[in-house]
């Protein structure tokens, strides 16, 4: 039995937000308040001063194994998202061989069972990544996975994806997009605009998200898909998006913290550290997704945990591969640049981190009531720190040497503490 004492517990489920003891017995919550037992607890955490929250979902992680594992495995994610606050992930299909076929589905599922925490499996949507022939969606989500993306590669044919949706739809299974078309891109990792002019190398304008984009929630909306719209970056796309839910489509959008935390500025000071697909944007992009979170038109807040090695990172702009680590950094940066300067509450932002990535993919998750699952984090949201050393095989980020707010303290998942600061 854990007692945690005198922390504020916010459960977003059902609003709670009070000062008060949580009791776990059994890898569940036991109740709240006085000991329901009279036993002595065999570990007691103060809690005073600090949150009590459900351990954070992330929809968007790449853990890169199988093929990649010099930049990541399955261990060293599991560890990087508990010291996150991470209790449950969502894993990408990008990997090598790519997660388009049961054997490779069924080794990562047996493997992601033995992790400290929760670790999903999406299956892609085309064999291959090639967006020219659809996986057996019924077998792969018979043998565990979770949802459908080919993250990382758009898929350009429109007849494509609307048979996508639609074998989605039938299963009532989520369908994650990467909404660029490459045919609109330049240079991948930093927005078209005066700082790609001043590097000298083109760039990825907004209107290649945009008009995928758009096309997408239209065809949500035709085919009754459950679409996530996955790390939106441009302005107008969240107007699309916002468009879209009026009108009645099962749209959700995620946005990472890089993108409602940085602008292309950026790109001249961290280089290939602040290269990622798609590039994060201008002022005016920010704004409007900040209006999105305040709003509700985006649901979600998901890393994109994307690590790469510092040689490869090292490399010439142009050259060198797009994406930045994040699950470390999430809840701090949510923290430091949405609730410190009051974009949304606390409650919100762990509204977009917890019951809605949990409620998209239906995960038992989310909710720390009576009788639930013991995944909590604890975190104290007036400590801050510099960000300096991670946990994950990689140090890629743009956030190294910034100070942030919101330490985590405890990770807890199924009632057993996997990280502890």
């Amino acid at each position: 039995m854990i007692c945690i004492r005198n922390g504020r517990v916010m459960n977003p489920k059902n609003q709670m937000d009070q000062v008060t003891d949580v009791w776990i017995q059994e890898g569940k919550i036991l109740a709240f308040g006085p000991n329901p037992t009279g036993q002595v607890p065999d570990k007691v955490i103060d809690a005073t001063g600090k949150v009590v929250a459900p351990g954070l979902v992330d929809v968007h992680v790449h853990f890169r194994d199988p093929g990649f594992t010099y930049k990541e495995d399955l261990e060293s994610g599991s560890k990087a998202a508990a010291a996150g606050g991470f209790t449950t992930v969502v894993c990408m299909a990008n990997t090598k061989p790519v997660v388009d076929n049961l054997e490779t589905l069924d080794d990562l599922k047996q493997r992601q069972a033995d992790l400290p925490i929760h670790v999903e499996q999406v299956s892609a949507v085309s064999k291959g990544f090639q967006g020219e022939e659809l996986v057996d969606f019924e077998a792969m989500v018979a043998h565990g996975a979770c949802g459908f993306s080919d993250d990382g590669i758009p898929l350009t044919d429109a007849g494509f994806i609307k048979g996508a949706m639609e074998a989605a739809a039938r299963l009532d299974m989520p369908i994650s997009l990467h909404e660029e078309d490459p045919a609109l891109n330049e240079v991948n990792g930093v927005n078209k605009g005066f700082v790609s002019d001043k590097m000298g190398i083109g760039g990825a304008p907004a209107i290649s998200e945009d008009v995928m984009v758009a096309r997408d929630v239209m065809l949500a909306l035709e085919t009754g898909a459950k679409v996530d719209i996955q790390h939106i970056s441009s302005g107008r796309s969240v107007e699309l998006v916002r468009f879209a839910k009026k009108m009645g489509a099962r749209v959700y959008a995620e946005v990472t913290p890089h993108h409602f935390s940085l602008t292309e500025d950026m790109v001249l000071e961290k280089g290939t550290l602040c290269k990622m697909n798609p590039p994060v944007r201008t002022r005016w992009d920010l704004d409007k997704i900040l209006e999105g979170l305040k709003d509700g038109t985006i649901d979600l807040i998901a890393t994109d945990h994307a690590p790469h090695s510092e040689e490869e990172k090292n490399r010439e702009f142009t050259k060198a591969p797009s994406g930045i680590i994040g699950l470390e950094t999430s809840l701090a940066l949510g923290i430091t640049n949405l609730v410190r300067k009051k974009v949304i509450t606390l409650m919100d932002l762990l509204r977009k981190m917890t019951v809605n990535p949990s409620e998209l993919y239906g995960f038992d998750s989310g909710d720390i009531s009576v009788g639930k699952p013991a995944d909590l984090v604890i975190f104290d949201p007036e400590e801050s720190y510099i960000v300096n050393s991670f946990a994950s095989k990689s140090c890629n980020s743009p956030f190294r040497g910034m100070e942030l707010y919101g330490r985590i303290c405890y990770t807890i998942c199924d009632g057993r503490i996997v990280f502890a600061f």
